[in-house]
């Protein structure tokens, strides 16, 4: 009797160490919880915006108080590699930007995957391939800034025929809305999310830019700019690794490297 107390004892204690060392192991494998971004003030021209029940930041630019760019390469000649980078590399210059975000997509090594004018020159040319993939989903679009500081987005053949004078250009894909219309391959409201960032030109000819908060498909972010922000045409600049800074610092993103970045500075 009592080796039998004592087995059933030794075999309590047993299970009590088990139950120890499998609660310490699941702590350990267990990831910590992700940190929230700090709140960061936006700078005048962005609001928040809520459409379709997701939230998002919206940039409204007109071409007397802001001056669009589309930066690529450090004085160096080598890609910027994130929004970050750019935003430090200009204020080092003493031209700090005011908001900055991704600006089209890349290759591995950093290069755009389609046309990139800066100043005046063209860095790349533009790209009309057919391929996989968000950027060749035709039609896709330039985003770009003439001579005077307006901004335009055009549809990429249209690009080809019109060869405007572009100061600062970048292309992307698809097109969002074009002349009014949804692109035609978009689902009202499809499965694929994620966050996602845009530009367009509204009917004051003010460049729109926007950056989803929360994953948003491209049928409802497209939607965003038609119905909410008065945008006959918008392009989308990319998903899932969309950046937006503001005064130097991040509001959304910034943990994946970029190519082209557009970045906005008060006029003096």
């Amino acid at each position: 009797m009592k080796k039998l107390v004592l087995f059933l004892c030794a075999a309590l204690l047993l299970v009590i160490a088990c139950a120890v060392v499998w609660q310490l192991r699941s702590r350990k494998s267990s990831p910590p919880p992700a940190r929230p971004e700090a709140a960061v003030t936006l700078p005048e021209p962005c609001r928040d915006v809520t459409f379709e029940g997701t939230p998002h930041i919206v940039c409204v630019l007109s071409a007397d108080r802001y001056d669009v760019r589309i930066l690529h390469e450090d004085r160096n000649g080598k890609p910027f590699g994130t929004v970050a980078a750019a935003d430090q590399s200009m204020t080092a210059q003493g031209r700090p930007p005011v908001l900055s975000m991704n600006a089209g997509m890349y290759h591995k090594d950093l290069s755009p995957v389609g046309l990139l004018v800066e100043e005046g020159q063209e860095k790349a040319a533009l790209n009309l391939d057919d391929a996989e993939g968000n950027f060749f989903m035709k039609p896709n679009g330039v985003f770009m800034i003439d001579r005077s500081g307006q901004g335009a987005v055009i549809e990429s053949r249209a690009y080809q025929r019109e060869k405007p004078d572009a100061l600062y250009a970048t292309q992307s894909g698809p097109m969002l809305v074009i002349d009014g219309n949804i692109h035609p391959r978009f689902e009202p409201d499809g499965a694929s999310r994620y966050i996602r960032n845009g530009v367009g030109v509204d009917g004051q000819n003010r460049v729109v830019l926007a950056i989803s908060r929360k994953p948003v498909s491209l049928g409802s972010f497209a939607r965003l700019f038609r119905d909410e922000l008065d945008c006959r045409n918008a392009l989308f600049l990319d998903g899932a690794i969309s950046t937006l800074t503001a005064n130097g610092k991040i509001v959304i993103g910034g943990r994946h490297p970029a190519g082209p970045v557009l970045s906005v500075f008060a006029r003096k």
